[in-house]
């Protein structure tokens, strides 16, 4: 397995995304951010890659979500499979 992942394969895999093409078009929107080494950007092409400990952060209808990245899937698997793939940040958690 490799140690990076393209964004909108992991949202789809991770089961943040219906499909993967929602996924790409959540990020080709602008609405996605990747926290890596502490430095922030926004991501617009769904071929950036991400890797495990990065932190992101999604605006989307129903608010701002920060996850931090600890895994990458395999698949798409059920839910719980999923999830443990990322962790939620709160406001409390730093995103670096």
């Amino acid at each position: 397995m490799s140690e990076r992942q393209r964004i909108d394969v992991w949202l789809w895999r991770a089961r943040l995304a219906k499909s993967r093409a929602l996924a790409a078009a959540l990020v080709a929107a602008g609405n996605v951010r990747i926290v890596h080494n502490g430095q922030t950007r926004r991501l617009e092409k769904p071929a950036a890659e991400i890797q495990p400990g990065d932190a992101i952060v999604m605006v989307g209808p129903k608010g701002v979500r920060a996850l931090k990245v600890t895994g990458l899937p395999t698949r798409r698997g059920p839910a719980r499979e999923a999830a443990a793939h990322y962790a939620e940040l709160d406001d409390r958690e730093s995103l670096a």
